[in-house]
């Protein structure tokens, strides 16, 4: 049977809802994140050299990052499920989505996290107003507009249908969801952007996404 090495709070919470979305068999590995540092635990070295989350193992194969994950589960299990027809719009819009929530969107929402953290993490008394003004800077001119700038751009194509890649759920959605979600917890998405509210909302109310949360525990992308 597939087995998840699944680490709390974290983008392998995607695996756990594509898995339910095809009605795929799997069992669950739980790691818990280290409640000072959040980094992942030293027993994930054993599964990936990387010792990070997501990885599958599945029939000898062990498989690590969420979009590798997505497209080998889809390759042996989806039997044509939840990604367009090749050749079409839909499907071009889906690889774009495939690639952007990691390539593009992510790497923001990971750096404001880090000079979130710098700004509140203790220090020297004598070193603080710098990193202080530092992280203030950094997020002011690099990282706020960026985010800006994306999340603008997700509202936009929202409008143009219900789901990424078309009228239809796909899996570039499920790939979507982390950093949305991640989006809307630590700024960005406020009421002025109603078509990301509503996506989320669409998400989370798919019983797909329900039992994934059952099963993967407690989980919040606030920080």
């Amino acid at each position: 049977m597939l087995i998840v090495h699944h680490l709390n709070n974290s983008r392998s919470q995607r695996v756990l809802f594509l898995l339910e979305e095809l009605g795929v068999p799997y069992e669950i590995v739980r790691h818990e994140r280290d409640k000072k540092t959040m980094l992942a635990p030293p027993a994930l070295l054993a599964v990936h050299p990387l010792g990070k989350s997501p990885v599958i193992v599945d029939d000898g194969v062990t498989m690590a990052e969420t979009g590798a994950i997505i497209e080998y589960i889809l390759e042996r299990y989806g039997n044509g499920r939840l990604e367009p027809k090749r050749g079409t719009p839909e499907h071009r819009r889906y690889t774009y989505w495939m690639h952007y929530a990691e390539g593009t969107l992510m790497p923001i929402l990971v750096m404001k996290l880090v000079f979130n953290r710098i700004e509140t993490s203790p220090m020297p008394f004598f070193v603080r107003p710098i990193a202080k003004g530092i992280a203030k800077k950094v997020k002011r001119l690099v990282i706020e507009p960026n985010l800006k700038r994306n999340v603008e751009f997700i509202e936009e194509e929202l409008g143009r249908s219900a789901w990424l890649a078309g009228d239809e759920f796909t899996a570039c959605d499920i790939q979507m969801s982390f950093p949305v979600e991640a989006a809307a917890a630590r700024g960005g998405v406020d009421r002025s952007k109603p078509r990301i509210l509503a996506y989320v909302e669409r998400m989370k109310a798919r019983p797909a996404y329900q039992r994934a949360m059952e099963r993967g525990g407690p989980y919040t992308l606030s920080g």
